[in-house]
């Protein structure tokens, strides 16, 4: 048992199949059938039952694969921990929002540039949920996600806090089809759900919903007059969008909704990613989202007598 071996099992496991894990390592697959076979003759256990449609992993072959998840994130740990001590730099690889990435994390990520330009940096955007399952399979050092998480083996502490508010365009919605229209993210993202609770609370029922795969994408849509979405005011208030579009306030507690930067528990906190989280503790005071003092456009009404949305 070596790392090439675990790399070959956990390729397997995640992918299913001989053929997809040989893609996956970039080796042929008669490589990926010979290191399982040799694995399994050193264990004394069958790794994995051979299907008409790829492999399945038995229970000691997931025992395995796990262990081998975690032996491989280690390693690369130790790795970049290395680099670190020897001042090469080292690499970060950090997962976002879209929309906390667009607003929030340019200063982060100039200041952390100019401070650290060793430091091999990869900004991975996608939704919460996304972003929670690629921190937890140790696919990237850390994430900002929104909303609350509360997972054995995630660290997460607060570093915005936003004010979701209702979008829609300048000019106001004109047909009932665009008002019961939601724009928005994958089900996966934060915000996606707490749009669709404003929209029943609103009495918008039954509602219909239309996915895209970026911001930009939404906020123009929702300026032509598409529908309406439910994201952070920061991001509304941002060039080119200033006077584009209307933000109408959420009752009571809905519109609050805290950013935070989960990473695992159990992970080596390198010093690029101690630097990585200074920036971030730096940047938090000047651009927390309850700093914002400009008023509201109109208050959402959002009831079933007088929904905005």
């Amino acid at each position: 048992m070596d790392l090439a071996g675990l790399r070959v099992v956990k390729a397997v496991a995640d992918t299913g199949s001989v053929s997809r894990a040989a893609e996956t390592l970039h080796c042929v697959q008669s490589n990926v059938t010979a290191r399982v076979k040799r694995l399994e003759e050193d264990l004394g256990v069958d790794l994995f039952r051979r299907m008409s449609r790829g492999m399945v992993p038995t229970p000691a072959g997931r025992v395995l694969a796990d262990y081998a998840d975690r032996v491989l994130r280690l390693v690369a740990q130790a790795r970049d921990a290395v680099a670190d001590a020897a001042g090469r730099g080292g690499r970060l690889s950090i997962g976002t929002m879209e929309s906390t990435a667009a607003v929030r994390l340019p200063p982060i990520l100039a200041r952390f540039h100019a401070d650290h330009p060793d430091v091999e940096l990869t900004i991975l955007p996608g939704p919460t949920e996304t972003m929670l399952a690629e921190v937890l399979a140790g696919r990237i050092d850390g994430a900002f996600v929104g909303g609350a998480v509360d997972h054995p083996d995630l660290t997460a502490f607060a570093v915005f806090d936003e004010e979701l508010v209702l979008v829609e365009p300048a000019g106001g919605l004109t047909t009932e089809g665009a008002r019961s229209t939601l724009l928005g993210f994958a089900r996966t993202c934060a915000y996606r759900g707490r749009a669709e609770m404003v929209m029943r609370e609103a009495g918008r029922v039954p509602f219909r919903v239309m996915e895209f795969g970026s911001l930009d994408a939404i906020l123009g849509c929702v300026g032509a007059g598409m529908g309406v979405t439910v994201l952070p005011r920061s991001v509304v208030e941002r060039d080119p969008w200033r006077g584009l579009l209307a933000w109408r306030a959420l009752p009571g507690g809905q519109g609050r909704m805290p950013t935070l930067f989960v990473r695992r528990t159990d992970s080596i906190e390198t010093a690029s990613l101690r630097a990585f989280l200074d920036s971030v503790s730096g940047a938090v005071p000047e651009t927390a989202a309850g700093a914002a003092t400009q008023a509201p456009t109109a208050r959402a009404g959002l009831n079933p007598f007088e929904a905005a949305c």
